[in-house]
């Protein structure tokens, strides 16, 4: 349980990491007008994204990605945020780097509560999830560095190697999707709301972090597209390589079958031509050879081979 408190002029800031029972209880005393379903979506581990609001507050629900190092991949992390005329108050896990590190800022520097509170709880409001917005496009970059590894490596590293890669990076981007899509609706719906608490002229702003939300989802489409050319690839160069393979496995095949039916015929229980003579087995040996030799002429003629 971790509850602290910034306040500077009228505004109030609330964070609270990984919220407890007792700490909903407390945003109850303290904020009794909040609705309980809302205080009950806080302690929820998963809730979907959304805004709700009300005649004195606004309660959203958003989603950024935070990057799992042991699994490769893009989780979802939750804040959730209520938001007034007066105050605001953040609940999350701890892991938005750019959220800890503007609380922490406004905590211990009293430029930075001047800089990010002095114009009210609504700017310190999109200050914050304009920092959160902002913090998807290193993890998206990320993304397009390990996109050109493989297209540096495709033709040089070993096929199974290169799809495992692209497996990894293909799952990631679409957990980024699924993580960044639905927050453009939340940014549009803050963009045109009209409420007491929200002033007026930040929907230019909402909409300004909502073009970068755009800009997110174009770039995470850009990347499923060469993703899907890239592994496009890898199937083409991986049937060649097959496709070489049977060839020259068939070829084997082809030359052992007439080799195969001479050693079957001079290995009868019948009188063959030369069957006694004792350069039987040097005579077929070369007959052997010879069939195989102007096989592979032939193949090789052919450009077969």
């Amino acid at each position: 349980m971790t509850l602290e408190i910034v306040k500077y002029g009228r505004i109030t800031w609330t964070n609270i990491i990984r919220a407890t029972p007792d700490d909903v209880e407390l945003l109850r005393q303290e904020y009794p007008h909040f609705h309980p379903l809302d205080l009950e979506d806080v302690l929820s581990r998963i809730e979907r994204p959304k805004v709700d609001q009300y005649e004195d507050y606004l309660f959203s629900v958003m989603h950024f990605p935070v990057w799992d190092r042991l699994s490769s991949i893009s989780r979802p992390s939750e804040v959730d945020i209520f938001v007034g005329a007066t105050y605001m108050v953040t609940i999350h896990d701890g892991t938005l780097k750019p959220l800890v590190t503007l609380f922490e800022q406004c905590h211990h520097d009293e430029s930075a509560r001047q800089r990010y509170m002095s114009q009210g709880a609504s700017r310190l409001y999109y200050t914050a999830v304009d920092q959160l917005v902002d913090y998807i496009f290193p993890i998206l970059n990320k993304v397009d560095r390990n996109i050109r590894i493989v297209e540096e490596n495709i033709f040089s590293r070993n096929n199974s190697y290169i799809i495992k890669d692209i497996a990894v990076i293909r799952r990631d981007n679409i957990a980024l999707r699924r993580i960044v899509r639905p927050q453009t609706e939340i940014l549009a719906y803050l963009e045109k709301t009209e409420s007491p608490f929200i002033r007026d002229e930040l929907d230019v702003y909402f909409g300004d972090i909502r073009d970068h939300l755009n800009k997110a989802t174009d770039l995470i489409s850009d990347h499923k597209e060469i993703i899907e050319g890239l592994a496009d690839t890898v199937n083409t160069l991986a049937t060649h390589r097959t496709n070489e393979v049977v060839q020259i496995l068939t070829v084997i095949s082809v030359i052992m079958m007439p080799l195969t039916l001479i050693s079957g015929i001079y290995g009868m229980n019948v009188e063959l031509p030369l069957q006694n003579s004792p350069v039987a087995f040097v005579f077929v040996s070369v007959m052997m050879l010879l069939i195989s030799m102007s096989m592979l002429a032939y193949f090789k003629l052919r450009g077969w081979l």
